[in-house]
């Protein structure tokens, strides 16, 4: 930018002397209608990909924040459900109803492992087994949650460079004017400040958003690790509490398997 100023300081401090014979031209039509007349070719390629990554930031952006509240709601409906039912197979039988809640996903690999060792063995043999399942379902569920942040976070920094970019180019653009002018007039120069200008513009009006964005979907995913992480445990507690009563015989446990009636959200 430091080039950019000296440029125009060069050019305010000599355009009285080539222009004072000059009639100044006619404006016609707003200014920022001379400009896009004005651009060339390479600032119309940087805005047209600065446009796509802006309508790119925003889908996700609204796309994300529409899912994380989804998810949101539907956990808390989810967890008052876990708290109230009396046995994991209740749970387990209403789980589908909160489908958008990550917590579902946990809740449903635990619980078939859970599921697996007393069919087998009539209790929990491995706390660990069942703590790692918590856990990897919980990563697996963050990972799909933070699906295409990485196209947030790589617009977010690289839209300024894209205007940046727009910018030398515009430069360049009003020198090469200079040259073939033969004189430091504002009309040679113009149209190269106008690109450079509006690219500038272009890049911090793309970049701004998608970095705010991101920062913002980033704190919500650390709130969903967070929750993610206490509801594991909460599991695994309940888990815990379960295989410290008496082991129920295979009729029993079959009994239990039944669809639990009356249980809502």
């Amino acid at each position: 930018m430091n080039a950019l100023s000296a440029l125009l300081i060069f050019i305010y401090q000599t355009a009285d002397a080539t222009d004072a014979t000059q009639a100044a031209p006619p404006v016609s039509g707003s200014a920022l209608t001379d400009m896009w007349h004005n651009l060339g070719p390479v600032a119309i390629a940087v805005l047209v990909i600065l446009l796509i990554a802006s309508l790119q930031s925003w889908s996700i952006i609204l796309g994300k924040w529409s899912a994380f509240r989804r998810a949101g709601t539907q956990s808390k409906r989810f967890l008052r459900a876990f708290q109230k039912a009396d046995r994991l197979q209740d749970v387990a039988a209403v789980s589908e109803q909160f489908k958008p809640s990550p917590l579902v996903q946990v809740f449903e690999d635990t619980y078939e492992e859970y599921r697996h060792q007393m069919e087998a063995s009539g209790e929990v043999r491995s706390m660990k087994a069942l703590e790692r399942t918590a856990q990897t379902a919980a990563s697996e569920a963050l990972t799909v949650m933070e699906n295409r942040m990485t196209w947030l976070a790589t617009i977010g920094n690289v839209a300024t460079f894209i205007g940046l970019f727009g910018t030398i180019m515009g430069i360049v653009d009003a020198f090469h004017g200079l040259g073939t002018s033969g004189g430091a007039t504002l009309r040679a120069v113009a149209p190269g400040i106008s690109e450079a200008l509006i690219t500038t513009a272009a890049g911090i009006f793309v970049a701004v958003p998608a970095v705010m964005g991101y920062n913002q979907l980033t704190s919500r995913l650390r709130e969903l690790g967070a929750r993610l992480d206490d509801f594991g445990r909460e599991l695994l507690n309940t888990i815990e509490e379960l295989n410290a009563m008496p082991a129920p015989t295979a009729e029993e446990f079959a009994r239990q398997r039944e669809v639990p009636r009356g249980l809502h959200r």
